[in-house]
């Protein structure tokens, strides 16, 4: 939910997907990236991690991003325990009567013994958007753990998209709209498509916001030569 303060606007990102699927290697990679390079968005202070021994995130992890094109524009960034009996966590997180999220990046397994998993927590998402994906919450997909074998690609991906009605055919107004899917490895050595992904993603948060008030806006041409990035 869009948080006005101080003259401010705040947006809040949710990285979402089954447990080890690398949600927290992206969001401290993403961190590292804003935070060494001349980047459109940059971090605020430091990020908080919470995580058991074994590095699995044991309640959320969380960081605060800016625009350094529209200064008052800021990302409260979460990623969720991804663990089965987390859903109840899960479910404050992402929709919290007072505080819901605004943007949504699924992270997924990418290797095929994990395809089953990956669509539990799709569906899940599905459940808890109660079908405000896309129309009213824009959605990136980043297909992480690319440089492993045996993995799904981005066209396996879209046919899941397709079946669970998360991709619109060009007639519909909404196609404009269909989740970018990006192929990602989140490690800093890799980091491909870390911030690219996260950068589409904030720039769609900001739009629905402006343009739709809350809602994906159809009737704007949405290419980056026609509005600016944020």
């Amino acid at each position: 939910m869009v948080i006005y303060k101080d003259g401010k606007i705040y947006l809040k990102i949710v990285f979402w997907g089954m447990g080890a699927s690398g949600k927290t290697t992206i969001l401290k990679t993403l961190y590292r990236i804003t935070k060494e390079s001349k980047k459109d968005i940059v971090p605020i202070g430091e990020l908080q991690i919470i995580e058991k021994a074994s590095g699995a995130t044991l309640y959320f992890d969380r960081g605060l991003f800016q625009s350094t094109k529209q200064k008052e524009v800021y990302y409260r960034v979460y990623t969720v325990a991804g663990q089965k009996g987390f859903t109840p966590l899960r479910k404050k997180i992402f929709d919290k009567t007072d505080d819901q999220t605004d943007a949504v990046i699924f992270v997924v397994d990418s290797r095929t013994k994990f395809l089953e998993d990956n669509l539990e927590s799709l569906l899940e998402l599905k459940t808890m958007a109660n079908d405000r994906l896309i129309k009213e919450i824009p959605m990136i997909v980043m297909l992480n753990k690319q440089d492993l074998d045996d993995i799904i690609d981005e066209e396996d991906f879209k046919l899941i998209l397709k079946d669970e009605k998360l991709w619109y055919e060009p007639k519909n107004k909404l196609y404009i709209w269909n989740p970018i899917i990006y192929t990602s490895c989140a490690l800093y050595e890799q980091k491909k498509d870390v911030y690219r992904s996260f950068h589409e993603t904030a720039r769609r948060a900001v739009l629905y916001h402006v343009y739709g008030e809350g809602k994906a806006p159809i009737e704007i041409d949405i290419s980056k030569n026609s509005i600016k990035a944020i």
